[in-house]
């Protein structure tokens, strides 16, 4: 069986290294393995295709925001690689996240359509369904679900200058998705999942179902917290938060006001911020890594981690924080309160700030001693790597079937 895996990033962020990991793990199983990828920091593999060039990325944003119109560019590069695509000939293609203004979305699908390959489709956000939102949850819009159009996230994303196209991308997705006969829509979470049942597109599928994304317990465990805390000079009880970006949407604003609501303790914040950021003193920003052992020693070094984001269709970090044994408090909004099992942290009410500092106080009066195995054990059941790239596999084996009746 022939696998080809198409991704923004290949082996860089949370997405890469999930898209890195599947790619490796099918490879040691003899499945024949490939990866379309437009940025990496791990060139050099001969299974690894390079979609287009940085000019054609910064062409390809600058269209679709006058435009309006994402994904609708990089012709030729979307020409070379179906030309890649014929060479591999391969018996699934696993899309992931398209939206990174290097694919032209049409071109592939129709040529996926026209070849008759099997196709699986990994929601990392909703890009796929909606006419260009990745999240609708706060917006509180669910034109989605029968017709875009007068969008009330224009600016968000890849932001839209000019004109308002989201009715025809929706229409257009739904028709492309139409075309192909055997169709796996994978949620990464059961919130997801759920919401993606929703959509006129998931009623031509064969597969829509949940699997989680994974943690990799090779990397991800309980650490010696010393390193970290000599390293970084954390001193009493410890929050951590981690977002690749750090913006009022992620929380910053909140774990700004909980540093100065409660001066006693540290708080460690790992992502990048902007050079005009103003932090309490006992905010200890940390540039953001894609180190997995310096991650996991920071997890390991704090008592909690907090995530105050409201919009997720997953929670990666927050996973990978129980596997290293660190409790995780979060509001109960999207996919959070699944990754927060039974003893494992807090899940608040939506916004209830006074909630998120009655956890804090909790955690701190226990000890992160009295939650630590809840959490690495219920993030081994839930997070499996292997459990969980072996669905992969017999999702692709499925679609590789003659299609039955119904869908599951």
């Amino acid at each position: 069986m022939k696998v080809l895996q198409i991704n923004a990033v290949y082996n860089l962020s949370s997405t890469g290294r999930t898209t890195t990991e599947l790619h490796l793990a099918m490879l040691n199983k003899g499945i024949d393995s490939y990866v379309a990828y437009s940025k990496t920091n791990k060139p050099g593999d001969a299974r690894l295709y390079h979609i287009g060039s940085p000019l054609d990325v910064k062409l390809h944003g600058l269209f679709s925001r006058i435009s309006g119109e994402q994904a609708y560019f990089s012709h030729l590069a979307t020409k070379k690689l179906i030309k890649h695509i014929d060479a591999v000939s391969p018996d699934v293609v696993h899309l992931r996240n398209l939206h990174g203004n290097y694919i032209n979305f049409p071109m592939l699908m129709d040529y996926l359509a026209k070849k008759d390959i099997a196709v699986v489709v990994t929601f990392h956000d909703f890009w796929f369904i909606t006419g260009k939102c990745v999240h609708f949850t706060e917006s509180r819009c669910d034109k989605w679900q029968y017709g875009c159009g007068n969008c009330p996230n224009l600016k968000d994303g890849n932001p839209t200058w000019f004109f308002d196209r989201t009715e025809k991308l929706l229409r257009d997705k739904t028709e492309l998705f139409g075309k192909i006969n055997r169709l796996a829509l994978i949620g990464v979470s059961n919130y997801v999942t759920n919401e993606v049942k929703k959509s006129p597109i998931a009623k031509k599928a064969e597969i829509v179902k949940t699997i989680y994304n994974w943690i990799d317990f090779d990397k991800f465990y309980p650490r010696d917290a010393g390193r970290a805390r000599e390293k970084y000079g954390l001193n009493g009880f410890t929050v951590i938060g981690i977002s690749a970006v750090w913006s009022d949407r992620k929380g910053l604003r909140s774990f700004i006001r909980l540093a100065e609501a409660c001066p006693e303790i540290t708080v460690v914040l790992v992502g990048s911020l902007k050079g005009n950021t103003v932090l309490p003193k006992n905010i200890t920003a940390v540039s953001a890594t894609s180190s997995t052992d310096e991650l996991a020693e920071l997890y390991s070094a704090a008592d909690v981690f907090i995530t105050f984001s409201l919009e997720e269709t997953f929670g990666k970090v927050s996973a990978e924080a129980l596997s290293c044994g660190t409790p995780v408090i979060c509001y109960d909004s999207t996919a959070n309160p699944e990754i927060v099992g039974d003893g494992c942290g807090y899940v608040v009410p939506k916004n209830d700030f006074e909630g998120i500092l009655n956890a804090v106080k909790k955690v701190r009066e226990n000890g992160k001693n009295s939650y630590s195995s809840a959490c690495v054990n219920f993030a081994h059941d839930r997070f499996d790597k292997k459990m969980l790239i072996d669905r992969y596999i017999d999702v692709y084996k499925q679609l590789s079937k003659p299609s039955p009746e119904g869908k599951e």
